[in-house]
């Protein structure tokens, strides 16, 4: 090889280094915080990572578990994470307490809630006033355990003769089946499920879905800090993008969003992970109004006329509208979030 020839190898070589390292630095490094464990319902995460959804948007994701959804928007708010997987509801509180530092959602997973509370027929809870004189476990950051109060103020149940526990996660169901609590809260695709994994029968569970008592809220939403949303909109636009484009080939087969979860975590029940999404999609995600208007927006007059419900039942002084809670800005074109209706 001549001298030439090594030198212009070398130039090349150097090059090459230089556009890798340039390449990675251009990565948008930021982690974000799921609502629970690896499951069906939020695959669409886990998927857009796999598939490498999320780094053909120029972004390298940390994806975690959470402890509840409200817990997700505790761990954005803080600054812990940069974004989440939250409920939307807690935004409503928090954002009336801190109107210097709002916490917004910039894409709505859950079109309807997954909310409600459950209880062994055997215990009498026949009615939601039957809970008063009952005990109540769930974890504190439960989204459902957190609206209760909105529940009780609609069914005219008196929370103050209702008594709490605070069960760590994995302690929730197997504390309704040994007795030890009278009735739990939680999304209706966990508690469920994970019940019907512990050995009961879902005929033996009585079921208050919240949506059921006229409670008309929102679910979980994609949020994003303050900080975040001033100094990396590209990089929310296209965790947006990147994750409706996972959501839509996982809700065209869900499989694909089980065998995710279980690539996340070997020891997942796909089989039971895939009926967890499945109950998800039908219940949470494919609704009229999506099939309509397509996945990840909503209707301010809807979101502000639930935060006026939540803001009443928690005793705030005012009700954020619904621009203080969510914002379109970063939402792909609604012909890029059609859902594969089937």
């Amino acid at each position: 090889m001549t001298t030439m020839l090594k030198l212009s190898a070398a130039v090349l070589g150097v090059g090459l280094a230089f556009s890798a390292i340039g390449q990675a630095e251009a990565q948008t490094k930021f982690k974000f915080t799921l609502d629970w464990a690896f499951q069906g319902p939020t695959s669409a995460f886990l998927y857009a990572e796999q598939k490498g959804y999320y780094k053909a948007e120029g972004l390298d994701v940390t994806l975690d578990a959470g402890q509840g959804s409200a817990g997700a928007l505790q761990r954005v708010a803080t600054g812990a994470y940069e974004m989440g997987f939250a409920d939307i509801n807690a935004l409503i509180e928090y954002n009336v307490k801190n109107p210097n530092q709002q916490v917004k959602a910039v894409m709505m997973g859950y079109d309807a809630p997954p909310f409600g509370a459950y209880a062994l027929k055997s215990s009498g809870i026949k009615t939601p006033k039957d809970m008063e004189g009952k005990k109540l476990g769930a974890p504190v950051f439960d989204a459902s355990f957190k609206l209760f109060p909105a529940f009780a103020a609609k069914t005219g149940i008196d929370k103050a003769k209702v008594q709490t526990v605070n069960l760590a996660p994995a302690l929730r169901e197997p504390s309704l089946k040994n007795g030890s609590v009278d009735f739990i809260t939680g999304h209706f695709f966990s508690s469920l499920l994970d019940l019907k994994k512990i050995g009961v029968d879902p005929k033996d569970v009585q079921v208050f879905f919240y949506a059921d008592f006229g409670m008309d809220f929102y679910g979980n939403a994609v949020i994003a800090s303050p900080a975040f949303m001033q100094a990396n909109p590209n990089a929310i636009k296209g965790f947006v993008k990147a994750t409706i484009k996972a959501w839509k080939e996982i809700a065209a087969d869900p499989k694909l969003g089980a065998m995710a979860a279980k690539t996340r975590d070997g020891l997942t029940d796909d089989v039971l992970e895939l009926e967890r999404l499945n109950l998800s999609l039908e219940k949470n995600v494919m609704t009229p109004w999506v099939k309509e208007n397509g996945f990840g927006g909503i209707d301010p007059a809807r979101l502000t006329r639930s935060a006026e419900a939540v803001a009443a039942s928690f005793g705030l002084d005012r009700a954020p509208k619904a621009d203080e809670l969510f914002t379109d800005a970063y939402l792909p074109p609604k012909a890029e979030r059609m859902m594969p209706f089937k």
